[in-house]
């Protein structure tokens, strides 16, 4: 299962990420986008968009990172679609009647 977080930056931004490590004040994500509010609706587009993709892990230190937090079930639907076969997907729960 991916651990797909939002983070919020010092900077005022807002990425959506998948967590990849955290460890020794560090945090290393991959496939970031950046949130985009849009009249009532959000939006987002690639965070680091010249990276290397044969090394899209990006480490971030916490001391530039105010928040982590989950993210709601249908944002993290979305980011999977966007980056297809290269997440893990699993499947809602379903109650049986």
């Amino acid at each position: 299962m991916i651990d797909v977080k939002l983070i919020r930056l010092i900077t005022g931004e807002e990425i959506i990420a998948e967590v990849v490590d955290w460890q020794n004040g560090v945090i290393t994500v991959k496939n970031a986008l950046v949130v985009i509010p849009q009249q009532g609706q959000i939006g987002f587009a690639p965070w680091a968009s010249v990276i290397d993709i044969t090394q899209p892990e990006i480490a971030l230190d916490m001391k530039h990172v105010i928040y982590s937090v989950a993210v709601m079930a249908d944002v993290v639907e979305q980011y999977v679609k966007l980056f297809g076969d290269e997440l893990l997907v699993t499947p809602s729960k379903q109650l049986i009647l």
